[in-house]
């Protein structure tokens, strides 16, 4: 099992910046991807950016946050992190941090491991 607790979420201005933070622990393998997932009010939830955990040198974006946001680990920390910025209202959502085995997926369904999600709040 993976254990996964976000955590960095607030009230922020558009325009302005956050860093989500998402500590990792339990059993962990080399190969497994890392994402932060988002989901608005009476929204899907949907994919936001996810890399390999342990590699980290390749990461992936949602068209809507590529340029803004960008996912990293600091692994001696057991960390995942996003750092937002640019935000702007329509970037409100919960945000969760999630992991899986295997190689690199953008479908929800796909991750087997969630953690409880941070509020982010963007106003205008």
């Amino acid at each position: 099992q993976v254990q996964l607790v976000e955590s960095g979420g607030g009230l922020v201005q558009a325009g302005g910046s956050l860093r989500l933070s998402c500590a990792v622990s339990g059993r962990t393998f080399s190969t497994y991807f890392m994402g932060w997932f988002r989901q608005a009010p009476g929204k899907e939830r949907e994919f936001v950016a996810a890399l390999n955990w342990n590699s980290g040198a390749t990461t992936y974006y949602a068209d809507s946050v590529k340029g803004r946001f960008t996912i990293s680990t600091d692994n001696a920390k057991n960390t995942l992190y996003l750092q937002m910025n640019s935000l702007k209202p329509e970037d409100t959502a919960v945000y969760y941090c999630a992991a899986r085995w295997g190689s690199m997926s953008r479908k929800r369904d796909e991750y087997g491991f969630w953690g409880q999600g941070t509020q982010v709040t963007v106003s205008s």
